[in-house]
């Protein structure tokens, strides 16, 4: 089973969802893990307080890239309440592989980043 679960990963690095930039985000937010230097950008347009779009951007190992992919798939057309209460047990099921300690802020920046925006926080670089 994890073999399918690594397939899945390297399909979402090779091919990911929802990557790109959005033109007029409601919501931008940046991040960085500086212990590896994986950056994730997220940017969401929110219409009725649902996820209408969302978009990524970012470089990085493969779990931070697939994570970011996986998770612009799953919260698209949800409820900003709802992305809120995403948690780390939700992206370690959708990677569906074990994650140890080196790899598991890897895989958990998407989710930080999307968390960040959502709640408010703003961090425009550049």
């Amino acid at each position: 089973m994890d073999d399918l679960y690594r397939e899945n990963i390297i399909d979402h690095y090779r091919h990911p969802r929802n990557k790109g930039h959005l033109e007029t985000p409601d919501i931008h937010y940046h991040d960085v893990n500086p212990f590896c230097g994986d950056e994730i950008t997220i940017e969401l347009k929110v219409v009725d307080g649902r996820v209408a779009e969302v978009a990524f951007d970012g470089k990085g190992c493969a779990i931070s890239q697939a994570s970011a992919s996986m998770l612009t798939e799953e919260i698209l057309g949800k409820t900003l309440d709802e992305v809120r209460a995403l948690e780390k047990e939700d992206v370690l099921e959708m990677l569906g592989i074990p994650i140890g300690p080196v790899r598991m802020k890897c895989a958990l920046l998407p989710l930080k980043v999307i968390k960040a925006g959502v709640w408010g926080m703003e961090d425009w670089p550049e």
